[in-house]
Protein backbone atom coordinates (compact mmCIF):
# COMPACT_ATOMS: atom_id res chain seq x y z
CA UNK A 1 0.00 0.00 0.00
CA UNK A 2 1.29 3.30 -0.86
CA UNK A 3 1.33 6.39 1.02
CA UNK A 4 0.04 9.22 -1.13
CA UNK A 5 -1.02 11.46 1.47
CA UNK A 6 2.06 12.84 2.86
CA UNK A 7 5.45 13.86 0.73
CA UNK A 8 8.63 12.30 2.18
CA UNK A 9 11.60 13.30 -0.02
CA UNK A 10 13.81 10.94 -0.68
CA UNK A 11 16.70 9.80 1.26
CA UNK A 12 20.73 9.75 -0.43
CA UNK A 13 23.51 9.39 1.75
CA UNK A 14 26.90 8.59 0.73
CA UNK A 15 29.66 6.97 3.40
CA UNK A 16 33.35 7.38 3.09
CA UNK A 17 34.85 7.41 6.62
CA UNK A 18 33.42 6.02 9.88
CA UNK A 19 31.62 8.49 11.11
CA UNK A 20 29.36 8.89 7.72
CA UNK A 21 29.08 4.70 7.61
CA UNK A 22 27.54 5.77 11.51
CA UNK A 23 24.96 8.24 10.15
CA UNK A 24 24.14 5.68 7.78
CA UNK A 25 23.74 2.79 9.91
CA UNK A 26 21.48 4.96 11.98
CA UNK A 27 18.89 5.39 9.33
CA UNK A 28 19.05 2.24 7.72
CA UNK A 29 18.33 0.52 11.35
CA UNK A 30 16.18 -2.07 11.44
CA UNK A 31 15.69 -2.23 7.54
CA UNK A 32 14.49 -5.92 6.53
CA UNK A 33 16.79 -7.34 3.65
CA UNK A 34 15.77 -10.88 1.51
CA UNK A 35 18.44 -13.06 1.13
CA UNK A 36 17.75 -13.58 -2.32
CA UNK A 37 18.71 -9.30 -2.67
CA UNK A 38 21.74 -9.63 -1.80
CA UNK A 39 24.35 -9.72 -4.34
CA UNK A 40 28.19 -9.80 -3.98
CA UNK A 41 29.61 -8.71 -7.42
CA UNK A 42 33.15 -10.21 -6.95
CA UNK A 43 34.30 -8.90 -10.46
CA UNK A 44 33.32 -5.27 -9.44
CA UNK A 45 33.75 -5.32 -5.67
CA UNK A 46 30.39 -4.66 -4.81
CA UNK A 47 28.16 -5.69 -1.89
CA UNK A 48 24.46 -4.52 -2.72
CA UNK A 49 21.58 -4.98 -1.10
CA UNK A 50 18.36 -4.23 -1.58
CA UNK A 51 16.62 -3.52 1.50
CA UNK A 52 13.21 -2.15 3.08
CA UNK A 53 13.93 0.52 5.08
CA UNK A 54 11.53 1.83 8.55
CA UNK A 55 12.04 5.34 8.34
CA UNK A 56 12.33 6.58 12.01
CA UNK A 57 12.87 9.91 11.07
CA UNK A 58 8.88 9.87 10.05
CA UNK A 59 8.12 7.81 12.77
CA UNK A 60 6.39 10.15 15.41
CA UNK A 61 3.19 9.19 16.17
CA UNK A 62 1.02 6.62 14.28
CA UNK A 63 2.98 7.59 10.98
CA UNK A 64 5.03 4.35 10.52
CA UNK A 65 6.49 3.88 7.09
CA UNK A 66 9.06 1.63 5.45
CA UNK A 67 10.66 2.51 2.38
CA UNK A 68 12.26 -0.10 -1.14
CA UNK A 69 15.93 1.45 -0.62
CA UNK A 70 19.18 0.48 -1.83
CA UNK A 71 22.56 0.36 -1.05
CA UNK A 72 25.90 -1.18 -2.13
CA UNK A 73 29.14 -0.66 -0.59
CA UNK A 74 32.09 -1.07 -3.39
CA UNK A 75 35.80 -1.94 -2.99
CA UNK A 76 34.92 -5.12 -1.52
CA UNK A 77 37.94 -7.72 -1.46
CA UNK A 78 35.72 -10.73 0.08
CA UNK A 79 32.57 -11.10 1.93
CA UNK A 80 31.99 -13.61 4.68
CA UNK A 81 28.91 -14.74 6.83
CA UNK A 82 27.92 -16.02 10.06
CA UNK A 83 25.19 -17.40 10.89
CA UNK A 84 23.33 -16.76 7.42
CA UNK A 85 22.11 -20.05 5.24
CA UNK A 86 22.48 -18.42 1.63
CA UNK A 87 20.26 -21.36 0.74
CA UNK A 88 17.19 -20.31 2.11
CA UNK A 89 16.68 -17.10 -0.32
CA UNK A 90 13.41 -15.89 0.76
CA UNK A 91 14.75 -15.75 4.43
CA UNK A 92 14.35 -12.12 5.84
CA UNK A 93 17.14 -10.68 8.02
CA UNK A 94 16.59 -7.02 10.40
CA UNK A 95 19.68 -5.18 9.67
CA UNK A 96 20.83 -3.86 13.05
CA UNK A 97 23.73 -1.84 12.81
CA UNK A 98 26.72 -1.23 10.34
CA UNK A 99 30.14 -0.05 11.85
CA UNK A 100 33.57 -0.14 11.08
CA UNK A 101 37.00 -1.91 11.93
CA UNK A 102 39.96 -0.02 10.58
CA UNK A 103 42.91 -1.97 9.73
CA UNK A 104 46.12 -0.74 7.61
CA UNK A 105 44.45 2.54 6.47
CA UNK A 106 42.47 3.31 4.64
CA UNK A 107 41.42 -0.76 4.31
CA UNK A 108 39.72 -2.30 7.12
CA UNK A 109 36.24 -4.50 7.69
CA UNK A 110 32.59 -3.27 7.44
CA UNK A 111 30.02 -5.41 9.15
CA UNK A 112 26.45 -5.54 9.22
CA UNK A 113 24.91 -7.03 12.00
CA UNK A 114 21.42 -8.72 12.11
CA UNK A 115 19.13 -9.76 14.45
CA UNK A 116 19.36 -13.35 15.54
CA UNK A 117 23.19 -13.26 15.72
CA UNK A 118 23.72 -13.55 11.70
CA UNK A 119 25.96 -11.05 10.50
CA UNK A 120 28.02 -10.19 6.87
CA UNK A 121 31.59 -9.26 7.09
CA UNK A 122 33.02 -7.16 4.26
CA UNK A 123 37.05 -6.55 4.05
CA UNK A 124 37.10 -3.14 2.16
CA UNK A 125 40.23 -1.34 0.34
CA UNK A 126 38.62 1.38 1.92
CA UNK A 127 34.87 2.98 2.79
CA UNK A 128 33.01 3.57 -0.07
CA UNK A 129 29.23 3.45 0.28
CA UNK A 130 25.72 4.54 -1.21
CA UNK A 131 22.38 4.60 -0.14
CA UNK A 132 19.31 5.71 -2.05
CA UNK A 133 15.57 5.93 -1.22
CA UNK A 134 14.01 4.14 -4.59
CA UNK A 135 10.37 4.60 -3.47
CA UNK A 136 7.69 3.44 -3.01
CA UNK A 137 6.47 4.00 0.33
CA UNK A 138 3.80 1.97 2.61
CA UNK A 139 2.34 1.84 5.98
CA UNK A 140 4.56 -0.37 8.38
CA UNK A 141 2.36 -2.92 10.37
CA UNK A 142 4.55 -2.32 13.60
CA UNK A 143 7.26 0.14 15.17
CA UNK A 144 10.45 -2.05 15.36
CA UNK A 145 11.53 -3.12 18.41
CA UNK A 146 13.97 -5.32 20.48
CA UNK A 147 13.37 -7.81 23.24
CA UNK A 148 16.42 -8.36 25.31
CA UNK A 149 18.09 -11.82 23.65
CA UNK A 150 20.47 -14.53 25.35
CA UNK A 151 23.87 -14.04 24.03
CA UNK A 152 24.98 -16.66 21.90
CA UNK A 153 27.62 -18.55 22.52
CA UNK A 154 31.10 -17.74 21.53
CA UNK A 155 32.02 -21.33 20.82
CA UNK A 156 29.28 -21.87 18.86
CA UNK A 157 30.34 -23.83 15.36
CA UNK A 158 27.30 -22.14 13.52
CA UNK A 159 28.68 -18.52 14.49
CA UNK A 160 32.24 -19.60 12.21
CA UNK A 161 32.59 -16.66 8.69
CA UNK A 162 31.79 -18.77 5.66
CA UNK A 163 32.40 -17.22 2.12
CA UNK A 164 29.65 -15.49 0.71
CA UNK A 165 28.97 -16.73 -3.00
Amino acid sequence: MALAEKSHPLLRLIALDAEDLSILSAHVQDALVRLADIAFLGKDKRLALLISRFDWACAGGDDLQRCRSGLHFDHVLRVSSIGIDRQKSEALLNLLSISFESGQAPSGTIHLTFSGGASLRLEVECIDAQFRDLGPRWAASARPGHPLEEAAEPNNPSHEPSPLR
